[in-house]
């Protein structure tokens, strides 16, 4: 199995390569008589797409999806769902100094190990060029979300951390997330990530990055208390991303430094009689199940591996050698999958929003939203 293919009534599959001519997915299991347009899509990979400032690789997509199947006069069908994406700025000839050669901290040594050939042309199936295809289908994900649970779904993302500057909590603020180039909530700590990146980006380095991205208006009940767990599917997409290196719910590892009064979520009854929690340390999840609550999670994104400067290595003959890549790269990779993260994160509730459904029908009453 090659495992290109994930969830599982909703379930997706991507296709595609960096450099081939398009990339894609196949959506399958998406309800029918959703009303579903190439605009609804192209929204979130206009998010996502390269160029948009000097903060991240000067590759020019449009990214422009097309629906292939599965919708008719405007609605979906039941049937699959394809959707394509045409690659229109391909610099192959940056990488022929290195295809012979391993980028460290790169997936061409294992792809090669692994399968005995690689597309060295920016990474072929292992470059972040793949995520447009799980931005799009993210997109069809809120759609169904928003369907069956209605426009009360909200799932944004933020970038909390560049390096070793983290933004300041208390400045926290969604409306600001789209007024820099960072969908950084701290409009204080953007100005300053300017500068810093700036000069990681002229020093031909790179640097990793943290997103933390919630959804609220998830009702209580997704989610499986054994095998499926909301929280361990949720840390397996998130994980899926490249350069993902680390995943946290709600309160993450910080939680190991608190105590059990300090940890626990207390709770409380509402006039209306459903649930107030006191706080939010589990991210929204209990038990393997959602809460209610803001479902939060967080990601840390290593550097980009691909840069400038220098670096030891071998070629697939074991010779030792240099490499230093060319082309155009993320100098903060992180700051692109910011929508990654958000679509990731609508592909699993909708899957479990439908797996729910499937099992259990409805919601409790009284208990349906937080």
């Amino acid at each position: 199995m090659s495992d290109n293919s994930f969830g599982r009534l909703l379930r997706v599959t991507t296709w595609g390569e960096s450099h081939g001519p398009a990339l894609g997915c196949v959506i399958d299991g998406a309800p029918p008589r959703i009303a579903l347009a190439e605009s609804d899509i192209q929204h979130w990979l206009d998010q996502r797409k390269p160029g948009s400032s000097r903060f991240v690789t000067q590759r020019r997509e449009p990214d422009s999806v097309k629906i292939l199947s599965g919708v008719f006069e405007g609605e979906t069908t039941g049937t699959p769902i394809m959707l394509m994406i045409e690659n229109v700025d391909q610099r192959s000839k940056d990488y022929g100094d290195i295809k012979d050669k391993f980028r460290p901290g790169h997936a061409d040594y294992t792809y090669w190990a692994k399968y005995g050939i690689r597309d060295y042309r920016g990474g072929g199936r292992s470059s972040a060029r793949e995520t447009a295809a799980r931005v799009a289908a993210g997109a069809v994900a809120r759609k169904v979300l928003s369907h069956i649970l209605g426009p009360g779904v909200t799932i944004r993302g933020a970038l909390v951390q560049i390096g070793e500057k983290s933004i300041d909590y208390a400045n926290w603020n969604w409306a600001g997330t789209t007024q820099n180039p960072f969908w950084c909530p701290d409009p204080k700590m953007a100005m300053e990530w300017e500068d810093y990146l700036d000069g990681i980006r002229k020093a031909g380095s790179s640097v990793g990055a943290v997103v933390e991205v919630h959804a609220s208006g998830i009702p209580a009940g997704l989610g499986e208390p054994i095998y499926g767990k909301l929280d361990a599917e949720l840390a397996a997409a998130m994980m899926s991303i490249n350069a993902v290196k680390g995943v946290e719910i709600g309160a993450g590892f910080a939680a190991a430094r608190l105590s059990g009064e300090q940890n626990a979520d207390e709770m409380r009854r509402d006039e209306d009689g459903r649930p107030r929690f006191r706080s939010n340390h589990a991210g929204g999840i209990l038990g393997g199940i959602s809460s209610g609550q803001d479902i939060v999670v967080r990601f840390a994104v290593k550097p980009t591996s691909s840069i400038l400067n220098p670096r030891e290595t071998i070629d697939r003959f074991g010779s030792e050698t240099e490499i230093a890549t060319k082309g155009r790269h993320d100098p903060c990779v992180g700051i692109r999958a910011v929508p990654v993260g958000e679509a990731m994160m609508a592909l699993v509730l909708a899957d479990h929003l439908l797996r729910h459904r499937g099992q259990v029908g409805g919601f409790r009453a009284g208990f349906d939203r937080r």
